[in-house]
């Protein structure tokens, strides 16, 4: 095991992590004894859903991945097709009565490139999208390729027609698509969120950060891809840096705790994550359900839990581009009591 992750694993260890009044299982501290598992994806898919897995997991697994690329692909050529996300794993134990946790142990570009995409009718907040018509002509194409200097954590693009003929942006580095396979005989498209994850494109998906989800079948089946090296909230022009990644996952379950939407937490913040449109709707199933977590698991009265939101909470949109739109609703950890 390298000595980075040695060290994150015993990060996780020693922080106690426990998510509401029931600890995440023993298992949780296996992984410093076990070696990670190595896995490289051979193809992506199209769509969250029920289907074989691709790799079988037991809680506590850690494995090493990444997203997955082929050749002249979008990340390689104009017009090139999405690859497709990698999954699903099944989680061995995973059932509709628990929650599926992932921690982002380790997640770097793996290029030396971004590429940021604008399509006429594509995907926008602010210009006529595939689902939006607007009367103003669609936007020209254009395909914005940053250099990725990864030493430094920054990229660069070349500005021509702008007064400053190149800015560097520090790099945030997150995944978009997080899900496990919908409920029912559902599949939806890699572009949707919803309340089985998804591509929520929340930046707050980044190194640090626990996800939590909703299991909808028994072993969850686990997807994830869609590398962004950054992103802005909103994602305003449909398309964050893209660009594939070296990605290390430990998975876990919390048995007979379930949940309706997914949740995060890093070092700072609580946070529930909604999807949906109109972008109001999505902003008041995550502040519902944060109030919610407060009560249930906080020893919080609801009306109290309400005004603490209220004043304390804060909140990032995610995205305002997908089929549905994303919020993130966040609650200070340093304002918590300790749990009922």
């Amino acid at each position: 095991m390298s000595r980075f992750l040695a060290s994150a694993f015993a990060l996780f260890l020693a922080s106690g992590f426990t998510f509401g009044s029931a600890a995440v299982p023993p298992s949780s501290a296996r992984p410093s004894q076990a070696q990670p598992i190595k896995f490289e994806p051979t193809e992506g898919v199209p769509t969250f859903a029920v289907r074989p897995p691709v790799l079988r997991l037991k809680p506590g697994a850690v494995v090493e991945t990444r997203t997955f690329s082929k050749p002249g692909d979008y990340y390689e050529a104009a017009g090139g097709a999405w690859p497709g996300e990698v999954g699903p794993f099944y989680i061995e134990g995973a059932t509709p009565d628990d929650t599926l946790v992932v921690r982002i142990v380790r997640l770097r570009p793996n290029r030396d490139t971004a590429v940021s995409a604008v399509n006429p009718n594509g995907i926008s907040a602010v210009a006529g999208d595939s689902r939006t018509r607007m009367i103003n002509d669609p936007l020209p194409a254009r395909r914005f390729v940053w250099r990725l200097d990864r030493q430094r954590s920054v990229g660069i693009l070349d500005l021509p027609n702008s007064a400053s003929k190149s800015i560097e942006m520090p790099l945030k580095p997150m995944l978009g698509r997080m899900a496990v396979a919908p409920a029912g005989a559902e599949a939806f498209g890699g572009l949707w969120p919803g309340n089985f994850g998804g591509n929520m494109d929340a930046s707050d998906a980044r190194e640090g950060t626990t996800v939590f989800l909703p299991v909808f079948h028994e072993g969850a089946y686990f997807y994830f891809g869609d590398g962004h090296a950054l992103q802005g909230d909103g994602e305003i022009c449909g398309s964050g840096l893209e660009t594939t990644m070296d990605v290390t996952l430990q998975f876990d379950v919390i048995k007979g705790r379930r949940i309706r939407w997914p949740r995060m937490e890093d070092a700072d913040d609580i946070m529930v994550v909604g999807s949906i449109r109109p972008l109001v709707d999505a902003f008041r199933i995550a502040q519902v359900e944060l109030i919610e977590w407060l009560v249930d698991e906080y020893g919080f009265d609801k009306l109290e839990a309400y005004q603490v939101v209220s004043q304390g909470g804060h909140s990032r949109i995610a995205n305002v581009v997908d089929p549905n739109y994303t919020v993130v609703a966040k609650f200070p950890k340093r304002l918590l009591p300790p749990k009922k």
